[in-house]
């Protein structure tokens, strides 16, 4: 189980235990701390250990709302000063640990202030049992006024971190998948052009605009390599374009068009050519962009996914471009081989060693001789071997 799904899952379950009737919000808060500690929120996962009481913030905490009680004056602005200063240096930040809403909630200690909301819990569980509107401490509407605070606001979190999640992780995850098959097979094929290819979807997640810029540089570079690769510069055109070293686009449209020849659909295949030859054109004018203007992460950003989309494709059909010498010879063929590639019984692939040996080497026409073989399984010897 990823962090992310191990996130989600106690994420449900802290809303599952903030919502029911009698849930625990202690639990509630626990399962939200440890949801954030597994995806990195740390302004989430000190939000919580505030509300768990550990001192390590709440001492700070309780020093501020000590200040904020200090009659108006230099004295109170210097305190104020330092004890913000404290609170910065424990990570903690006004907007989410502090807010006014929840100062007005902590700083009265008859709500239980800055207490382990397992303990705010313990304290108005006995109130309500004992019918008691107080025990002299604690006073039982200000300690559901707090309660009931955390709980909205532990609401709030959790829904807002799961609904991120869900939303990031889906799309990611997929897109992951895509990245991860097409990085492997580039690997394969030319480890410098795979180390190009990451080395540009690590640049669009920098903050700096010039890495933008680069990548997309890196991505034009990428496809002049890959072309050099699948197709290398001749001075014969192919479908009235040049292949040149500079055209490097019309390369990769002669490989593809040459790739995919022998599809049966022939008109299917051209036209996803001309899709293709699109996008690697339309790449081509925004890498280019990206040496002489200013582009914008969403714009390096989509080059490059358009190209790991260009690539993928690319990729395929390098794989699966006719070529005779990947099959295996059906006269070198182990029994195994045979019986998996052909579907056939263990009885017929022996049949067919036999036959083999016999005549020397194996054709269709011995083929059809061999007991057991019948049009299918030749038609299907044609597809997976050669002879």
């Amino acid at each position: 189980m990823t962090p992310q799904t191990e996130a989600l899952r106690l994420l449900e379950e802290s809303l599952s235990a903030n919502e029911a009737p009698k849930g625990s919000l202690l639990t509630a808060v626990q399962k939200l701390s440890r949801a954030a500690a597994l995806v990195e929120n740390d302004d989430i996962q000190k939000w919580c250990s505030v509300q768990l009481g550990d001192q390590q913030y709440t001492r700070p905490l309780q020093q501020l709302l000590d200040v904020l009680q200090l009659e108006e004056g230099v004295e109170k602005k210097s305190a104020l000063e330092t004890a913000i200063k404290k609170l910065k240096d424990v990570g903690l930040n006004k907007g989410m640990h502090y807010s006014s809403e929840e100062v007005h909630v902590k700083i009265d200690e008859s709500a239980g202030g800055y207490h382990s909301i397992g303990f705010i819990e313990e304290r108005y569980a006995d109130l309500v049992r004992l019918k008691n509107g107080n025990d002299g401490t604690y006073y039982k509407n200000n300690l559901n006024t707090h309660l009931s605070y955390v709980r909205r606001r532990s609401h709030e979190l959790a829904s807002g971190l799961l609904n991120r999640l869900r939303f990031v992780g889906l799309p990611s995850n997929c897109f992951d998948v895509l990245r991860s098959a097409v990085d492997d097979k580039l690997l394969d094929l030319n480890p410098a052009l795979a180390e190009q290819l990451m080395l540009a979807f690590k640049a669009v997640a920098s903050a700096k605009s010039e890495e933008w810029s680069q990548a997309l540089t890196t991505c034009r570079r990428l496809l002049e390599g890959l072309a050099d690769v699948v197709y290398p510069a001749n001075s014969d055109p192919a479908l009235g374009r040049v292949l040149s070293q500079a055209q490097y686009v019309n390369r990769l449209w002669a490989f593809m068009d040459k790739a995919i020849e022998s599809d049966s659909n022939k008109a299917l295949a051209k036209v996803h050519v001309d899709f293709l030859g699109a996008w690697m054109e339309k790449t081509n004018k925004i890498a280019n962009k990206g040496v002489h203007a200013e582009v914008g992460q969403l714009e390096a950003v989509k080059a490059v996914f358009h190209t790991y989309l260009v690539v993928a494709d690319i990729l395929e059909y390098t794989s699966e471009a006719p070529n005779k010498s990947s099959k295996p010879n059906i006269n070198n063929a182990t029994m195994d081989e045979l019986e998996a590639l052909l579907n056939i019984s263990r009885s017929t692939a022996k049949e067919i060693v036999k036959a083999r040996v016999a005549h020397g080497k194996l054709d269709a026409e011995v083929l059809k001789k061999v007991p057991g073989v019948g049009a299918k399984t030749i038609e299907k010897a044609l597809t997976e071997f050669s002879f």
